[in-house]
């Protein structure tokens, strides 16, 4: 890395590099509209419905689940989800330790645009990871992975002194 360089990502703030990394991202390569061309699903459904496809080759997907990564309410993924089944993307089944409980599966339909995201997200590695040493690439994953607990941590002790101060009201 050239010294100019070194002095603007040393002074730059971190939540700002990472945010011109992500929107580089979506404008660049994590879009799934790139992929999935229907105009069926909007951009969120689409993220969502990436996730679905990927998560799903590795466990059982529940609502809860879909609430957690994408940090909505129950009330949007619910919506959220009637939409998308209703369109033939998934369905959802009483889960067998629990029937209360609705595991989220992915259709055919839905299982067709697999390949082609799995193809679009190597291709994207590829292209973040070029040139830089994989100790390196090891280094940020576990980083960024740190810095992402730092900001559950920061979330929950807002959210228990949020809560604290309306019990002072």
């Amino acid at each position: 890395m050239d010294e100019e360089l070194k002095i603007k990502v040393e002074d730059m703030h971190m939540g700002r590099l990472v945010g011109i990394l992500s929107h580089q991202m979506m404008r660049n390569g994590n879009n799934p509209s790139i992929v999935m061309e229907s105009d069926e699903l909007t951009t969120l459904q689409k993220h969502v419905l990436k996730f679905i496809l990927l998560e799903t080759l590795h466990h059982d997907l529940y609502q809860k689940d879909i609430e957690e990564e994408f940090q909505v309410r129950k009330s949007t993924a619910t919506s959220m989800l009637q939409l998308m089944e209703k369109k033939g993307f998934i369905y959802r089944e009483s889960a067998k330790q629990d029937g209360r409980l609705k595991r989220i599966v992915p259709t055919d339909k839905a299982k067709d645009i697999l390949p082609a995201i799995l193809e679009h997200i190597d291709k994207t590695e590829h292209w973040l990871e070029k040139g830089i040493p994989r100790e390196d690439i090891t280094l940020c994953k576990q980083v960024l992975w740190m810095m992402h607990k730092n900001l559950e941590e920061l979330q929950r002790k807002q959210g228990c002194d949020s809560k604290n101060d309306s019990k002072k009201l």
